[in-house]
């Protein structure tokens, strides 16, 4: 056992080396950037077009006093509910409303007409739906007038609340379920590539040949994970530094029901968890294919399935302690997403020993299906010795 550890830190050394010291790693660290700039410079935009263009806008036709009284009533209650919460008005000229919508520079999607005690309201049936409750609001306070009663809340606030504590840690939880799920599947990837790059240079032979077969497997594994958490906390030390720049203090997340510390800690225990599961499946399955296509075409069905684990351990974070969230805890794949939203939520540390424990029964048993996947490849194809190795180096030229 201890020559198979030795051997794994070795390739583990070197397959992280061979990541870390590569110019493209500099790009695998800045590239998460370019989808934060791109969503920056455009968010605006984008929030513009969904505010301006698709909020609805209904033609009024009625007579310019109801007209008057219709906008003004509008304009108070966007006052108190907010202005994208309200469809927008625009006089229309007097006519049918059938006509005025089938007209082609049209800018609205209904005709309101008629008078405010009997509003008439014209457009397609979907929109209709849509619109009568809004119009039929705005009419009711254009009718009320200056009778509409303008009633003032008074403010109390307290140092605390309970029903706000545990929403804002299930947001916690939440956040950090899609957190891991998201680095899990974007690094566990990483194994794979690197496999189909050695196999096709035959560097996986070479290297079955000179060491034993489960410290290869090891290593690329240990290695993977340590140039993970080399990125983690490259990505990690930059969100930080940019909330502390440009957000300040005030804007850090809920805190935790473990506190910080053992969140963060315990974070790091479930990406490793979730991590090796996923990359032995990877490691193991993808030592099956003897092409790229073959790798990508057996990596689907386990990236397909880890997104239905993902999401039904999302959706056991709102019935702690529900058989659901009860089975997604016990169930290896899913057990990782599942008790970091519960640390968010139960301060208790005790299941987290247990789940520990447990994850760590299963990482056991799937890197031995791993390593028995990858040894049954690497001997098939007669990798697995020294003497096997030989004999292919000095078999006679055809």
């Amino acid at each position: 056992m201890t020559e198979i550890l030795r051997a794994a830190l070795v390739i583990a050394r070197r397959d992280f080396s061979a990541v870390i010291l590569s110019k493209t790693f500099i790009l695998f660290l800045l590239g998460p950037l370019f989808p934060v700039v791109i969503g920056m410079a455009f968010g605006g935009l984008g929030e513009k077009i969904t505010t301006e263009g698709l909020r609805p806008t209904v033609g009024v036709a009625m007579p310019a006093a109801d007209a008057v009284r219709l906008e003004k009533a509008r304009g108070l209650l966007a006052d108190r509910l907010g202005d994208d919460n309200l469809p927008r008005l625009r006089r229309a000229p007097a006519g049918d409303p059938g006509a005025l919508l089938a007209q082609r520079d049209a800018r609205f999607i209904a005709v309101v007409s008629g008078t405010i005690e009997r509003p008439v309201l014209t457009g397609k049936a979907s929109d209709l739906a849509w619109l009568e409750g809004d119009i039929g609001l705005i009419a009711s306070v254009a009718l009320a007038g200056e009778q509409l009663p303008h009633v003032r809340v008074e403010k109390r606030p307290v140092a605390a609340s309970a029903g706000a504590d545990a929403q804002s840690r299930l947001l916690t939880g939440r956040a950090a379920q899609i957190l891991i799920f998201l680095l899990t599947m974007l690094l566990a990837g990483m194994v794979l590539s690197n496999l189909v790059e050695e196999k096709t240079n035959k560097i996986i032979e070479i290297l079955a040949a000179a060491v034993p077969i489960d410290a290869v497997f090891l290593g690329k594994l240990m290695a993977m994970l340590a140039m993970s958490f080399v990125g983690i906390c490259f990505w990690g030390s930059g969100v930080f530094v940019a909330l502390m720049a440009f957000a300040g203090p005030n804007m850090m997340p809920p805190t935790p029901a473990v506190g910080w510390p053992v969140f963060l800690l315990l974070g790091v225990v479930y990406f490793s968890t979730a991590y090796t599961l996923l990359g032995s499946l990877f490691l193991g399955i993808g030592a099956q294919a003897a092409t790229v296509r073959e790798v990508q075409t057996l990596n689907m069905p386990v990236t397909m399935a880890q997104m239905v684990i993902f999401f039904f351990a999302t959706y056991a974070v709102d019935h702690m302690g529900s058989p659901s969230e009860i089975a997604a805890a016990v169930f290896p794949f899913s057990s990782p997403f599942v008790m970091i939203a519960r640390a968010a939520q139960d301060a208790a540390i005790w299941p987290h020993l247990v789940a520990i424990i447990w994850q760590a029964v299963w990482v056991a048993l799937i890197i031995r299906l791993g390593v028995w996947l990858f040894r049954r490849h690497v001997l098939k194809s007669g990798g697995g010795s020294r003497r096997g190795l030989f004999r292919r180096r000095s078999a006679p030229a055809a």
